[in-house]
């Protein structure tokens, strides 16, 4: 249950950095409500996940495949730039996640 609780926690940070996005430095009220929201939600998930995994590889995963995400986010729908470079560093720090949970 705990990697459910987690996957929700990056679900939830993810619709709510796209909100914060939205939000216009928290100057429109819907995705300023539903920041606040969905990182109440991503922290209470996330909260749930620390219980049985351990916070060096549930955060490290958390934080990879938020990034991940959000920058898939950032380059299709906010037209964001991509490059080589970033595909490329984005992909190590995936990476590097992989190899913090196979480490434990």
């Amino acid at each position: 249950m705990s990697w459910f609780y987690l996957i929700l926690a990056i679900i939830f940070e993810t619709l709510g950095t796209t909100a914060l996005k939205m939000s216009n430095g928290f100057s429109v009220l819907l995705p300023s409500v539903m920041t606040t929201i969905a990182y109440i939600l991503c922290f209470l998930f996330l909260s749930f996940a620390l219980k049985t995994i351990d916070v060096s590889v549930a955060y490290a995963i958390w934080g990879a495949f938020g990034i991940l995400l959000i920058s898939a986010i950032g380059m299709i729908f906010f037209h964001e730039s991509v490059s080589f470079i970033k595909i490329t560093s984005i992909l190590l720090i995936v990476l590097g996640t992989i190899g913090l949970k196979l480490a434990q």
